[in-house]
């Protein structure tokens, strides 16, 4: 039987995913953009963002659940803030919390995680406000987190990457 793949193998499986996605929404926005801009480009639009939106939902959950075992009990993300704040790495804690309660509003929607990031803005992605009106069918679509600016999946990778070192050679 095989070895099950390193968690940094998998955050470069999620990488490799994530880019096809990316490239998928940057072709999307380049037509639309066009004077040929159809709804179907606007569908592979929403489509390729749903699929990014899932890989950084799965990638950072597998994470939790394999650095799971240097905490006894209780809520990971916390308890990994915490233990970076007192390291003296409070960049590596706001970076981890605030992709943290990101993640949490891809998986969840509005809600606690969306309320906090609301309060306290961040330069690491964007949060959206939901549509004004529910029956709008192109905004009733839109993420609260939008995936698809530039640097999100990376910045999510990156941190993940970061703080499994710093766990695994404390």
């Amino acid at each position: 039987m095989a070895a099950s793949p390193s968690l940094l193998e998998l955050v470069a499986t999620a990488q490799a995913t994530a880019k096809a996605s990316e490239d998928r929404i940057s072709q999307a926005l380049t037509n639309m953009a066009g004077p040929n801009g159809t709804e179907l480009h606007a569908k592979e639009l929403r489509r390729a963002s749903k699929a990014l939106e899932l890989v950084a939902v799965d990638i950072f959950s597998t994470f939790e659940a394999r650095m799971q075992h240097h905490f006894k009990r209780g809520p990971f993300s916390r308890k990994l803030k915490t233990l970076l704040l007192e390291s003296k790495q409070p960049d590596l804690a706001d970076r981890l919390h605030k992709y943290y309660l990101a993640v949490n509003v891809l998986k969840h929607g509005k809600g606690a995680s969306y309320r906090e990031l609301l309060k306290s803005p961040t330069s690491l992605f964007a949060v959206t406000a939901p549509p004004a009106d529910p029956t709008d069918e192109a905004k009733a679509n839109q993420s609260l987190i939008d995936v698809t600016a530039p640097g999100f999946f990376e910045g999510l990778t990156d941190t993940i990457i970061e703080a499994y070192h710093f766990l695994e050679g404390k």
